[in-house]
């Protein structure tokens, strides 16, 4: 059971819930998919973290490098009294902006959203220890489960917002209806800071995808453990192999678990059977890489008007800070 103060908003919401109806759909597709939320069960969110410490992993530390250097001038643009973190994980990142928001206000509120109870419970915890003065709340859901609960909820200025590539998860038309529930949650003059993968050699793209160590290899292959804990499944991690390519003319990392010998798998709490051919790969994740202009027109067009916009030196990572509009 999770310490208070985290809200559980499954519970709350039990008709956001699709009850694996995404995986059987996938699993019966053509090309066979999965989405990226099954990633992150504990040991898949502790695995994450590790990943955004390795070396070819460039994501996690660029865009650190940038709030380290602009979270001051991020503060102090926004004045925001209430912090929302979509996919917050550890929060390490955030402790930047907490610190800076720290200085220009005593009234401040976070609120971490993260699908992964442990780490999410952890984090707060910590969280609360170091910053007392701050009200720290864990929302424990989706991103959908939480915007729908934030609706609701308008208490002061807000600034939402969304780190490391998680969005480059999105297709174009997810990408879309994730904007639009953004847009609707947010007020006139209300914030989001985005964070946003930017197009770059695939020399740089695909190491950060399959590591030395293998730490991607096992976070990929833990999606299939995941799925036996929560659907009463009997996948065979052994017989999987992970692979992540950069698909260049749509400007994607492609991460797949490639099927090594024929097989069955069943899902018995979702009254499944699938047959594997040797050979098939399973899509677990895209991760699109974008354009600062290209993105900050379509956030314009869901009325959310660009304030800013910093990268690194590089030109590897950028952030979009944008303002709800009338």
């Amino acid at each position: 059971m999770l310490l208070a103060p985290v809200t559980v908003l499954e519970q709350q919401y039990q008709h956001l819930h699709d009850d694996g109806q995404d995986v059987i759909q996938g699993l019966l597709g053509n090309p066979k998919t999965l989405s990226p939320k099954y990633f992150y069960d504990d040991r898949g969110s502790l695995l994450f973290e590790e990943i955004c410490d390795l070396p070819e992993y460039y994501p996690t530390r660029t865009e650190a490098s940038i709030l380290q250097q602009y979270a001051g001038e991020i503060a102090e643009l926004t004045n925001c009294c209430e912090l929302i973190e979509l996919g917050s994980g550890s929060s390490t990142k955030t402790q930047l902006l907490l610190d800076a928001y720290q200085k220009i206000s005593h009234t401040c509120r976070y609120l971490p959203v993260d699908v992964s109870g442990g780490i999410l419970k952890t984090s707060v915890l910590q969280l609360k220890d170091k910053y007392p003065q701050i009200d720290i709340h864990g929302l424990l859901g989706t991103y959908e489960q939480a915007l729908f609960h934030l609706e609701s909820n308008y208490l002061q200025s807000r600034l939402l917002f969304f780190l490391g590539s998680s969005l480059g998860n999105f297709s174009q038309q997810e990408c879309d209806r994730f904007l639009t529930q953004v847009s609707t949650t947010l007020k006139t003059g209300d914030f989001l800071l985005l964070g946003v993968d930017l197009h770059k050699d695939k020399g740089i793209l695909e190491p950060a995808y399959n590591d030395a160590q293998g730490v991607t290899a096992a976070f990929n292959l833990n999606m299939l453990t995941h799925l036996n804990w929560r659907f009463n499944g009997n996948f065979d991690t052994n017989l999987f192999k992970h692979q992540a390519t950069y698909n260049l003319k749509e400007r994607q990392i492609e991460m797949r678990l490639h099927c090594q010998e024929s097989h069955w798998v069943n899902l018995a709490s979702l009254d499944l059977q699938v047959f594997f051919e040797a050979g098939e790969s399973i899509l677990t994740e895209i991760s699109r890489k974008f354009d600062l202009l290209q993105m900050s027109q379509q956030l314009e067009s869901k009325g959310l008007k660009t304030v800013r916009t910093w990268k690194d030196d590089n030109g590897w990572f950028g952030l979009i800070l944008c303002q709800k509009s009338l």
